[in-house]
């Protein structure tokens, strides 16, 4: 990143020349952002055309921006109540990973017992089983429990996804943290809970902001799991789901399916640009834990 903002401060600020081997990586990196992000300028130029502007193919720029594409979406699709359903699975499903990965990883990162190894090999194995593999099991589950038409039971879903990874991260940040920190605290009469929350809990936030980051993505953009949820019960669709329904039999109304995806496309962007640099530090003290 720094070479590649190097070289607009010399044509700004006249500062000393780069060589000619850092203003050519300067270009190439430049290229591949302009490449990278070519799909979502199309996304979002494609929301603000009609259906027959986009198959003129007239450039990323439209002649006249309709607006009204963003209204159909968002009314006669209902992308509005898939919003609100959408951000209350991610938000239920954000709490309950957020605290039971942190404990987990707690205990493993910092105490010694029989089985330790078993477990964690035990989590890892977990991350190579497809979702595909697993729906049947947790909608099964749900039924029996009654929530498979209810967003409770879509939140608790959501949650199970990936969490052995963010075990993982959370157990290798707290094993590097001193045990002088801890043992204070127990010398004080603090108890499990207490230490882990008010002493651990805080110094681990670059890698609870992390797996926010991470979860957020997940459970915002999650299709298939929430496809076959709400396959019984139409109205708590999320937004990926949503989405599809402006794929017909027949046609495809392009022009609302990427005025939608851009309504659900810029939270997340936005989100992670906020907290880009507590994810960086997070996975970097995971890593060297």
């Amino acid at each position: 990143m720094k070479t590649l903002l190097y070289w607009p401060r010399y044509l700004v600020f006249g500062d000393h020349k780069p060589g000619r081997g850092v203003a050519i990586t300067s270009l190439l990196l430049a290229a591949l952002c302009c490449l990278w992000i070519y799909p979502f300028l199309w996304m979002i130029s494609t929301s603000l055309k009609t259906t027959g502007e986009i198959f003129m193919g007239t450039g990323l720029i439209p002649d006249t921006p309709v607006l009204e594409n963003y209204g159909r979406a968002w009314t006669d699709a209902h992308m509005g109540r898939y919003f609100i359903n959408t951000l209350l699975v991610t938000v239920g499903s954000l709490i309950v990973v957020t605290v039971c990965t942190s404990l987990l990883g707690y205990v493993l990162g910092r105490y010694a017992f029989r089985g330790k190894s078993l477990l964690i090999a035990a989590f890892v194995a977990t991350v190579f089983v497809p979702q595909g593999f697993t729906i049947i099991p947790i909608f099964e589950m749900l039924s029996f429990f009654n929530l498979s038409t209810s967003l409770w039971g879509l939140t608790l879903a959501t949650s199970g996804h990936a969490m052995a990874i963010y075990v993982l991260l959370f157990a290798g940040y707290f094993r590097q943290l001193p045990d002088e920190l801890e043992d204070a605290a127990i010398m004080d009469g603090v108890g499990f809970f207490r230490i882990f929350w008010y002493v651990m809990l805080p110094l681990a936030r670059p890698i609870a902001v992390t797996v926010i980051i991470m979860q957020v993505l997940h459970a915002w953009n999650d299709f298939l799991l929430p496809l076959v949820i709400t396959l019984a019960n139409p109205a708590i669709r999320t937004l990926s789901v949503g989405i599809y329904a402006f794929k017909g039999e027949q046609s495809i109304d392009w022009s609302g399916m990427a005025a939608a995806s851009t309504i659900s496309v810029v939270p997340i962007v936005l989100l992670f640009i906020l907290l880009q640099r507590y994810f960086i530090n997070g996975l970097a003290g995971a890593v060297k834990g």
